[in-house]
């Protein structure tokens, strides 16, 4: 017996406990989707009861020093946990929501706890800890946004029959797909849920189980092979070997370019939008009702555009992770990458962090391997021929097709890469990180030095690479 309960195959040990998502679409009745907004709109009011009351505590403190109040005697601060919010939320909610009833408390207690998720990153981006964009104070929530509310106690989770949901105060609410998966898991004590996160994306309801699962030690189809994969945008991943099912014959994952096939939709919803009064913060100035159609009809575009490249990757990079036990990837800039304004639409679309991001945690779920190339790895300007492995000093991005100037090999240079990359895991060398997603964070070495994210020494054409043909340096290994 564990805290999953009783395990219904006790001959085979369950070794690894790792948190999973599973999200479901909603079908909720008419009273069900009125009950649903009502909880979203709970959890903004108590979100923009927290943001007025610590704001209002910080100017009067800032109020109180200006009139030479010393530090000791100005007005405590405001603890700004979640725990320390939500007691002050219960101490006031009857004065200033007597209806709060109508609601489940932890819809009030999710946006409190938002609410404090977002102080902290302000804090911490403030303090210079905080890695990606500077984060601002938190600004009071609109009807239009992002709707969602958590439960993390009560009587939530599945429901009886395999395609319903029981939601606190909502009641049974049917979904659009089965759950039997998640059930069988739950039934057997391979499971726990740990959270249910109810949301809103343009006209569906999702549903979303943090669940933590116990799984067996899981092994790829092909263990011991490798495979590298190179992302770009006129095809969305070449890989060094064809993949049945997955590629054509030339190795190549053609891009879907999901965004390019509803340019003309999305620019008549756009104008349509845009003719119609818009919000409006400066002026406080309100959005129409014609307005408010016009963005759900756009954004309902922009979602269903998502899901479709979301469920494409999925497909990708679960049909690589659970056939090759060790899978390259570069370690691409793309947030720099998205500066070039010719091609941020199409880098944007393609999906290269997402893709990334699903091959990190799905290799680790088949028990296979990831492979972080450095950044500076030179996989498109190296022959990939296994006598040769010279390095061209330059490669133009228009030229598409590499010729080794040494041996003559003449290939696409986005297989090429592609078979650099595969080559790179066989070899010890610094040019990669092993199962590390973010890829080398390590301070650089000096110029030369071929460590972490140093630039490695590289060949000139017509001589041989001064190390290996892989990276240069001491071998990574992973944690």
């Amino acid at each position: 017996m564990s805290e999953f309960g009783s395990i219904s195959t006790p001959s085979e040990e369950l070794t690894e406990t790792m948190v999973q998502a599973y999200r479901f679409a909603l079908e909720p009745t008419f009273d069900q989707e009125q009950s649903l907004r009502s909880h979203c709109g709970a959890a903004r009011f108590a979100a923009n009861w927290g943001v007025r009351k610590v704001l209002a505590n910080w100017d009067q403190r800032a109020a109180e020093a200006t009139y030479g109040v010393p530090v000791e005697d100005l007005t405590p601060w405001i603890d700004l946990s979640a725990y320390s919010l939500r007691r002050a939320w219960n101490a006031e909610k009857d004065s200033i929501a007597p209806w709060w009833r109508e609601n489940s408390k932890e819809a009030y207690a999710s946006g409190l706890a938002q609410l404090a998720h977002a102080f902290a990153n302000y804090a911490k981006s403030k303090q210079g800890t905080r890695s990606g964009p500077r984060m601002g104070l938190p600004r009071l929530k609109k009807k239009h946004s992002r709707q969602s509310f958590t439960f993390t106690t009560g009587s939530y989770g599945l429901d009886d029959g395999c395609r319903r949901v029981k939601i606190p105060r909502v009641g049974s609410v049917r979904t659009g797909e089965s759950t039997r998966k998640l059930a069988r898991r739950l039934a057997n004590g391979t499971a726990r849920v740990g959270s249910m996160t109810i949301s809103r994306q343009g006209r569906r309801w999702w549903v979303s189980f943090t669940v933590h699962v116990m799984r067996h030690d899981r092994q790829p189809a092909q263990p011991n092979a490798r495979i590298g994969v190179d992302v770009g945008v006129k095809n969305l991943a070449v890989v060094s070997q064809p993949v049945i099912g997955v590629t054509d014959t030339e190795a190549r994952v053609p891009n879907p370019r999901h965004y390019q096939r509803v340019q003309r939709q999305r620019r008549r919803l756009s104008r349509s939008r845009a003719r119609r009064q818009g919000p409006d913060r400066r002026h406080g100035v309100s959005p129409s009702t014609r307005w408010l159609k016009a963005n759900a009809k756009a954004s309902r575009l922009e979602a269903r555009v998502a899901e479709i490249r979301r469920d494409g990757l999925h497909k990708l990079t679960t049909a690589l992770a659970a056939r090759y036990g060790t899978i390259v990837v570069e370690d691409l800039n793309v947030a720099g990458m998205l500066k070039n304004r010719r091609l941020a639409k199409h880098i944007a679309d393609a999906g290269f962090s997402e893709l990334r991001r699903q091959l990190a945690y799905k290799t680790r779920l088949h028990g296979g391997t990831l492979v972080v190339a450095n950044r500076f790895y030179p996989s498109s300007r190296t022959c990939s021929s296994p006598s040769c492995s010279a390095v061209k000093a330059k490669l133009a991005l228009s030229e598409r097709v590499f010729v080794c100037d040494r041996c003559g090999l003449a290939l696409d240079r986005d297989l090429n890469a592609a078979r650099n990359l595969a080559a790179l895991a066989s070899t010890q060398s610094c040019g990669g990180t092993v199962n590390m997603p973010d890829g080398n964070r390590v301070r650089p070495g000096p110029p030369g030095s071929g460590t972490a994210t140093g630039r490695p020494e590289t060949a000139v054409t017509g001589q041989p690479c001064p190390s290996n043909r892989a990276g240069h340096g001491a071998p990574q290994h992973a944690p």
